[in-house]
């Protein structure tokens, strides 16, 4: 994506169901679990580089001994700062044979990895977030990656049963609600338990047995609207794992006899633990798994599912590439988009060289240049045919030796970091990004460049365009493998305000040559809307686009693309959302495109964003 966006989290949560001398005499490593843990993070930096954090929980430690464990960076590099301190620690503590008084070395463990979104990158806001108490099954560990739309209800609410909670953000606020329930939860065992005649010391125990997880998360989650997928450890070491009724954010997880995992990504399990495909296993929407302290590994039903709606633009950019179904998926996005990109050319394959913008393009490349492949097969098995009798050798050499033109003409430098203030001097350095294979394009060459998809066209217009004009080609066409981005996202994606999208400005400006007023009208609806309640909210802005075409929104960018100064022709093409579902069938999660939120409080959430557009407030509109 030449657009940065900030978007998802990687949850790993590792228990180890064996005792830890176990691992140290199968594997020779007594660290077994932490350095698994650190390779699942690791395999998982592409969800999150801006901050990393780590939770391990000991089993059955004795009173005065340290049993919960937290290290949290947001660091340049969390990942590997918050491990050389952690096997720092380890090395430094004296410690017996079997390992009672190492930091660190639990058989619970939780890692997560995150990108700071809306400016909050410090350490306070980097998962796991604990919260503590002196009783071990009141101690409660969580990490995620969610959004909550309806935060600001979720925190009033907590203010309501007498609460304090130190901090507005949602991490904070789901954590909070969990703890209320859980601690709910611990004292009405506590009542039944003592008119029982059970004694403090043994309820403790007790407790932990009957502490019904899946009862907690129920009441827990009851009023959530968001898409999510989190974990939770308890002190005394049970642990959950959940996720949202509709499937918005990913879960995976595999079991053995020594270790359950659950992560964010498929491969990540695929290649730490090396275990087959169809091993790991997808956690079903608004399921949760839960493991308790005895190691009983279990799925319950949290959440009523809804329509399954996880993320493609999930799919189409941030998940690893790695995973054999999105490997296949975004090879066809690229083979989808070839009649559109042919009828752009006139056919006219010969002059036209295909390159892709690095480096999450790259996969849907190959599958368009598959399908360029095939298709230039394909022709000349037809001129063969049908001019058996009459073509020459020469012909008949020109065509056996028609392959499409592939150059990688865009090489990324550098990943820019915002330290220069001055507008003047970061639009230099914006421009410079991106640099040109010189001499891979002739004058009279077509230039095909893919893109996995194109937000706010930025990157595209300051910098890649420019450059690629260097080359001197005829024309440019470039290609999103995503389709245009139209509406805000509020479960997880980085990308709240309507004025950021390129989509939405160029809408803005065919409205303003055909229906001015059109605006003021959609606002007027937008504010009548946000007084009804949530759940009877409907996207008023789907409005704006109804009245043009795809084809018409995307020569409005290829005109705001083109600055002065570019010579080549430019055309902007955009994946089709129907294409995109044929591509990724199991993520149907398409209201970035299509404004279909999964959950009421999408709607509500697209009505203030612009609402808070046309009043031109700039703050996120949840």
């Amino acid at each position: 994506m030449s657009d940065q966006i900030n978007h998802e989290c990687g949850i790993a949560l590792i228990r180890l169901l064996k005792p830890l001398e176990f691992y140290q005499k199968k594997y020779g490593n007594i660290n077994y679990g932490l350095n698994k843990m650190y390779l699942m993070m690791e395999k998982q930096h592409n969800r999150g580089q801006d901050g990393a954090g780590f939770a391990s929980v000991k089993l059955n430690a004795r009173p005065g001994e340290k049993y919960i464990h937290r290290k949290r960076s947001a660091g340049k590099q969390p990942i590997q700062e918050i491990f050389q301190e952690i096997n720092k620690e380890i090395h430094d503590q004296s410690f017996n044979k079997k390992t009672d008084n190492a930091p660190y070395l639990g058989q619970l463990m939780l890692g997560h990895v995150r990108y700071g979104t809306f400016g909050k990158n410090n350490i306070e806001s980097v998962h796991p977030f604990l919260r503590q108490n002196n009783w071990k099954h009141r101690n409660l560990i969580v990490a995620g990656n969610f959004n909550m739309t309806n935060n600001q209800e979720l925190f009033d609410n907590l203010v309501k049963l007498g609460q304090h909670p130190k901090d507005k953000a949602d991490g904070i606020t789901i954590m909070e609600k969990i703890g209320h329930f859980l601690d709910d939860a611990v004292s009405k065992i506590y009542r039944k338990l003592k008119k029982e005649g059970v004694g403090k010391m043994e309820a403790s125990v007790l407790i932990e047995k009957r502490l019904k997880i899946s009862k907690i998360l129920k009441k827990a989650s009851k009023d959530w609207d968001g898409g999510y997928a989190m974990a939770g450890l308890i002190g005394h070491g049970d642990a959950f794992f959940l996720r949202d009724p509709a499937g918005i954010r990913p879960a995976y997880y595999f079991k053995n006899e020594e270790v359950v995992v659950i992560a964010s990504e498929r491969p990540v399990i695929q290649t730490v633990f090396n275990v087959d495909y169809d091993k790991v296993k997808e956690l079903d929407p608004g399921k949760s798994i839960i493991i308790k302290k005895s190691g009983d590994f279990s799925i319950e039903s949290v959440l009523l599912a809804t329509e399954k709606k996880s993320c493609s633009f999930e799919r189409i950019y941030f998940s690893r590439g790695s995973d054999a179904e999105i490997y296949n998926e975004r090879k066809k996005l690229g083979k989808l988009l070839f009649p559109k990109i042919l009828e752009r050319l006139k056919g006219d394959l010969v002059n036209t060289v295909f390159s892709y913008i690095p480096n999450t393009a790259e996969t849907s490349f190959y599958g368009l240049v598959q399908e360029v492949q095939d298709y230039m097969h394909n022709q000349a098995i037809r001129e063969i045919v049908d001019n058996k009798d009459k073509i020459t050798p020469k012909r008949l050499d020109q065509l056996l030796s028609n392959k499409p033109r592939i150059e990688k003409v865009a090489i990324k430098d550098a990943k820019l970091r915002t330290f220069i203030a001055d507008d003047i001097n970061r639009d230099e350095l914006v421009a410079h990004v991106y640099d040109i294979t010189y001499g891979s394009l002739k004058k009279t060459d077509n230039l095909v460049i893919i893109d996995d998809s194109i937000v706010r066209g930025t990157t595209l217009q300051k910098s890649i365009l420019k450059i690629l004009d260097r080359l001197n080609p005829k024309k440019i066409i470039v290609v999103s493998s995503a389709p245009q981005i139209r509406y805000p996202d509020c479960y997880g994606i980085d990308m709240a305000r309507m004025e950021d999208f390129i989509a939405f400005r160029a809408v803005l400006e065919l409205v303003k040559e055909t229906k001015a007023d059109l605006l003021q009208k959609i606002y007027k609806e937008c504010r009548e809307e946000l007084k009804l309640p949530v759940v009877e909210m409907k996207n008023k802005v789907k409005e704006i686009y109804k009245d043009f075409s795809n084809d018409e929104i995307s020569k409005k960018i290829s005109k705001m693309l083109k600055e002065d100064g570019i010579n080549a022709e430019i055309n902007v093409i955009f994946q089709t959302v129907e294409s995109l579902h044929e591509a990724c069938p199991k993520n149907l999660g398409d209201w970035y495109f299509t404004g279909n939120y999964p959950t009421p409080g999408g709607n509500k959430v697209v009505n203030q964003a612009f609402v808070n557009f046309y009043e031109g407030v700039k703050k996120r509109a949840y």
